[in-house]
């Protein structure tokens, strides 16, 4: 399924930073920041859940998800795979249709009538759960859905992300506070190195990027943004 250059992961996450630019899955916009979700200004931003809509290029990343978490997480580690409301949905039914495991996926909450579902799918007490999502910032929202299959008797050691910011070390102690391996494609570093590359942007702006990269919270500050990520 995999070929050798799919199994280097440097190779990975080059490729699907290209993949990324190519589709215009990527914004660099220091002159007007992006406020995200946590408060934090940025200057960048990417839309992941664009990949759905390009089957050439879902189906590569999809195959260097998979090659991923077999090399670092081994061949029979897991009984299904678990997708987050919204964007993790899709993403865990490709990459369980690849690792021919059964799928579930995970409200952000009970979805408060019927049975009060937060689980979707069959799982099983003891059911060791691969979680994955399109990205990755800090690992709040993932944990969110960690902690709901934990708290129905599922077993959560490993976590996926296509794309993971890699900028926080919030997102560091979270995943060790929590006992997840997290798993991953590409980076920021993957995709600037990749704008610098091909001189899609002006020195200037790919500089003001690279500060922020190198030290997000206080560029965060420095726009207006907030200076620190809440630990849990």
């Amino acid at each position: 399924m995999f070929s050798n250059a799919f199994n280097e992961k440097s190779t990975m996450a080059n490729l699907m930073a290209k993949m990324l630019w190519e589709i215009r899955a990527v914004h660099f916009r220091p002159e007007e920041p992006y406020k995200l979700a946590s408060g934090m200004m940025s200057p960048v931003y990417i839309d992941c859940r664009k990949l759905i809509s390009y089957p050439r290029i879902r189906s590569a990343v999809m195959d260097f998800a998979a090659a991923t978490v077999l090399a670092e997480a081994g061949f029979e580690q897991f009984d299904c795979v678990a997708g987050g409301e919204t964007a993790g949905i899709p993403f865990a039914a490709f990459l369980a249709e690849r690792l021919s495991l059964p799928m579930i996926y995970v409200r952000k909450k009970p979805k408060g009538h019927g049975r009060n579902a937060q689980i979707e799918g069959e799982m099983k007490e003891g059911a060791r759960v691969l979680v994955i999502e399109d990205l990755t910032t800090a690992g709040g929202s993932m944990f969110t859905f960690i902690d709901a299959i934990r708290q129905a008797g599922g077993i959560v050691d490993h976590g996926m992300a296509l794309f993971y910011y890699g900028i926080f070390e919030a997102a560091e102690a979270r995943f060790a506070n929590g006992k997840v391996n997290l798993h991953y494609i590409a980076t920021w570093r993957e995709v600037l190195a990749v704008a610098r590359q091909q001189s899609l942007f002006s020195s200037e702006k790919l500089t003001s990027v690279e500060a922020f990269l190198d030290d997000p919270l206080a560029w965060s500050a420095a726009h207006g943004g907030v200076s620190e990520l809440p630990v849990s």
